[in-house]
């Protein structure tokens, strides 16, 4: 097999040739590695995310998972909102300072992100001050797509096949995980909204599902060979109950249009996700989870959620980003590597990968022992066993 039918295969919940690795590091690894401000990235656009990820999994070896780094590219017929775009710089912080104002036909709108030498941006000031007053503007900014850039679609697909990795692309879906990155303080408004005007967020959710649904037919008419569901922080920004009303909703019907088109489905959730598992389990027809965080950032045990769960859908983790990848050495990488693959590969659909995002400064050492780990021990037998991983553990 090659890195893309590794990668999908196991995303399907079905035995590859070994255990594909794919560490998430969609950010500071491939923008570090490119010697450019990050600025020159995210707002510039110097290189494109994508083309440095690429460089970057290959650099070190690995199953590349590119949907974390892009959605579809979206083209639309009408644009029904105005943005102005400047720009400064903080000395005192080495950072560019992105400033926006959107003029709307219900009014304006203002958001201001920074973005440091050597780190993604961040938001410092938010476009919804108010949910009540704000959202009817807010729904400006996201119109109906119309279509998809299929010139840019193709470039990436011909990067990602021609040195052999699958392509896709990331697509979101509603909840507090989501709106509390366009929401000025987070979830607390949020929060606050569902005990006085719960139907404030009812309406941002069908407004998410409907445009949605339509990012969906576009994104399966483009054939790409995955696609991901964003949802970083799903229970733990929220609750499994509020998961239930507003997400998974949105996933089911997502996911029954990629199902019906045959298009394998992993979704990103960062944070406590055991009973995110089941949701997807029981009620969409997602295909692979990841990243299956460790406590004290996540709430999963690996062997446990594999026995459990793992008949029903495929899992991607779960190597602690920090205590393993970050401060760990090769030799704790290659022991959390293996108990990984001994706890969740056999019987295949796992793919061997870390926590939520490793940091900028992850040793190059590590993340090489990860995917050389997976080359070494996770080839599988006839009978979906890992016999090298096996072997070592007795």
């Amino acid at each position: 097999m090659n890195k893309r039918e590794r990668f999908l295969a196991a995303t399907r919940n079905l035995v590859p040739d070994r255990v594909p690795a794919a560490p998430d590091m969609s950010n500071y690894i491939p923008c570090k590695r490119t010697g450019l401000p990050f600025w020159d990235i995210y707002f510039f656009h110097h290189i494109p995310l994508w083309k440095a990820y690429l460089n970057a999994i290959d650099y070190y070896g690995g199953e590349a998972w590119v949907a974390s780094t892009m959605g579809p590219p979206l083209t639309y017929d009408n644009n029904p909102f105005e943005v102005d775009t400047h720009y400064t710089f903080d000395t005192s912080r080495d950072a560019m300072v992105q400033h926006l104002r959107f003029r709307t036909p219900d009014g304006e709108l203002t958001a201001t992100n920074v973005c440091a030498r050597f780190d993604p941006p961040s938001p410092v000031e938010k476009p919804v001050k108010d949910i009540a007053k704000d959202l009817k503007k807010f729904a400006w900014l996201f119109p109906m797509p119309t279509g998809v850039d299929m010139e840019t679609v193709e470039e990436c697909r011909a990067e990602c096949h021609r040195r052999d990795h699958g392509y896709g692309f990331s697509i979101s879906y509603p909840g507090f995980h989501m709106w509390s990155s366009f929401a000025q303080g987070g979830v607390e408004p949020l929060a606050y909204a569902l005990m006085d005007a719960p139907e404030l967020l009812d309406r941002w959710m069908e407004m998410d599902i409907e445009r949605g649904l339509k990012v969906m037919e576009l994104a399966i008419a483009a054939k790409p060979d995955y696609i991901t569901f964003g949802g970083s922080g799903t229970i733990t920004l929220a609750s499994p109950e509020l998961a239930r009303r507003y997400a998974i909703p949105a996933l089911a019907k997502f996911s029954a249009m990629t199902k019906q088109a045959n298009i394998p489905t992993n979704l990103h959730s960062c944070g406590k996700s055991r009973l995110l598992v089941d949701l997807l389990a029981d009620e969409t027809d997602i295909d692979c989870i990841n990243p299956l965080e460790i406590a004290p950032m996540g709430d999963v045990d690996l062997a446990e959620v594999k026995a459990a769960r793992g008949r029903d859908i495929a899992l991607m983790g779960n190597l602690h980003t920090t205590d393993v990848m970050l401060y760990g050495n090769p030799a704790l990488v290659k022991q959390k590597a293996l108990e990984a693959m001994r706890d969740a590969g056999r019987g295949g659909g796992f793919i061997l990968s870390t926590g939520d995002q490793c940091g900028r400064d992850t040793p190059e050492e590590n993340l090489f022992t990860l995917v050389e780990t997976a080359k070494q021990y996770g080839v599988y037998d006839k009978d979906g066993r890992l016999p090298a991983v096996e072997e070592y553990f007795g």
